[in-house]
């Protein structure tokens, strides 16, 4: 009986995690097309099993964006990305967008940043929204040491009602809590190259886990 008991006090500790209703895990990009994706093919295109996104000629004009064509609202999302560029001809960055969403008339996207690009690892940067950073990693040295410059690094972004966290080749970098109610939970999963120097995003083995919705921490 007592291990008839345990057994059920386990189970229903299982079905209490939000992973247990997790998906299974989904590729975003196939590696051949932009198939689920929309976004400006000027500055878009798939090349070597990535996508590639910016020029390795000219400066870049505006902030440009490759966004999903869904939404998404908690999530486990992996990817790997190598941002390159040509040094003195402007600024060479980059970032993942997550609950995000297009900005009418524009080629911008709003919402949450996970950055990209030196100076910018490890923080969170709230785009053409609040328009600045929002949460810096605790250790930036130790995410800083982890980058791989001009070379692939794996991203981490764990989402999770008003949390997101992330990590940088295995690195513990971001873990900000959202504490403004207005702010949604979902939107769009995107990737910008930024403007002002000639520079390119390439990114690939986009996978992303939906996670059951997390609860939401009680009001004051």
């Amino acid at each position: 009986m007592r291990i008839r008991s345990s057994l059920l006090l386990f189970v229903l500790i299982l079905s209490a995690s939000p992973f247990l209703s997790a998906g299974e895990p989904t590729r975003l990009f196939n590696g051949q097309s932009l198939e689920g994706w929309e976004g400006d093919h000027r500055w878009w295109r798939v090349e070597q099993g990535a996508i590639f996104g910016g020029s390795r000629s000219e400066k870049i004009p505006k902030n440009v964006f490759l966004a999903t064509t869904r939404s998404y609202r908690d999530f486990d999302l992996r990817l790997s990305l190598r941002l390159r560029g040509t040094p003195n001809t402007g600024m060479i960055n980059s970032g993942i967008q997550i609950r995000s969403q297009r900005v009418p008339n524009s080629t911008e996207m709003r919402g949450y940043q996970v950055d990209a690009g030196d100076g910018w690892w490890g923080k969170l940067y709230d785009e053409s929204r609040r328009n600045k950073v929002i949460a810096t990693a605790a250790d930036l040295a130790a995410v800083n040491a982890a980058i791989r410059p001009n070379d692939w690094n794996d991203y981490r972004i764990l989402a999770e009602g008003p949390r997101i966290r992330t990590w940088i080749n295995g690195v513990p970098a971001i873990d900000f809590t959202e504490t403004d109610a207005s702010i949604p939970l979902d939107g769009l999963i995107g990737i910008q190259i930024h403007s002002g120097g000639v520079a390119a995003i390439e990114v690939r083995e986009i996978i992303l886990t939906e996670l059951a919705p997390a609860a939401q921490p009680a009001g004051p």
